[in-house]
């Protein structure tokens, strides 16, 4: 079985580096649309092109289901995948439901951070409303954030500062959780640790992916079909040395956790 993954750059690795550790035994194809990253500066309509253009190569080369590892592309696109394609298809979307579950007893608020496109669409929006019936959750837009991640800039002091200079406006002793909205952004998590104070839980969306991604293979009845670990690189641009970089972030990923 081939697990196909797609994302504008490398953010959807962080979701990659999950399900090759839950489901070691599928192979995994990795698409990233390195001629138009980052889709969250950009118009809707573009977008939704270069996701299907993107999506179109995937399905040649024999993917049995799809995790669309990026929140903006999810929000944009997803239903139109599905009514496309036959195959199970898995999207994200900001972790704000379980964190607003999680903060509700604690009184305290929620800090999302997403691209500027994922908190504009009316899905984010949708989201929000239906799950903050106390008005507890706040959004902050991270526009550099993905460029600085596409650029492997993973400075602890160079990154911290960014980080402090786009908090410097919220008072973090009135929020319990901040929301890891974009796939990129989890590259991030060691650095944010070291600077928010000891009581902020940082939450993202890639294990609930992952589970959803297993029980949906489970329904479609193609769990059986094994694989061997293998995952396979693509780019849009055709880069060999964009393979080269997946390739070197997704291992620093894996080490990471283990």
């Amino acid at each position: 079985m081939q697990i196909g993954f797609f994302d504008s750059g490398i953010g959807g690795l962080t979701v990659l580096a999950e399900a090759i550790r839950r489901l070691p035994d599928k192979d995994f194809l990795y698409m990233a649309d390195t001629l138009h990253v980052p889709y969250g500066t950009k118009p809707k309509e573009d977008v939704k092109q270069y996701i299907f253009k993107s999506v179109g190569k995937m399905m040649e080369q024999g993917i049995d289901a799809l995790v669309v590892a990026c929140n903006t592309a999810t929000s944009i696109a997803i239903a139109d995948l599905r009514d496309r394609y036959s195959l199970p298809i898995v999207g994200m979307e900001p972790a704000v439901k379980p964190a607003v579950e999680m903060n509700l007893a604690t009184g305290k608020r929620v800090l999302v951070f997403a691209t500027p496109l994922t908190l504009q669409l009316p899905k984010y929006y949708a989201l929000v409303s239906r799950v903050d019936e106390k008005g507890i959750v706040d959004s902050l837009p991270l526009p550099e954030l993905v460029h600085y991640c596409e650029a492997l800039q993973f400075d602890r002091d160079v990154m911290a500062d960014y980080f402090l200079r786009k908090l410097s406006g919220y008072d973090l002793n009135e929020y319990g959780i901040i929301v890891l909205g974009c796939t990129h952004y989890p590259f991030y998590k060691d650095i944010l640790r070291s600077i928010l104070p000891a009581h902020i839980e940082i939450v993202d969306g890639n294990v609930g992916t992952v589970k959803r991604l297993s029980a949906l293979v489970s329904r479609f009845g193609i769990t059986g079909r094994g694989g061997s670990g293998q995952v396979r690189f693509m780019c849009t641009g055709g880069e060999p040395a964009y393979i080269d970089k997946m390739q070197t972030a997704l291992a620093m990923l894996l080490e990471r956790e283990s």
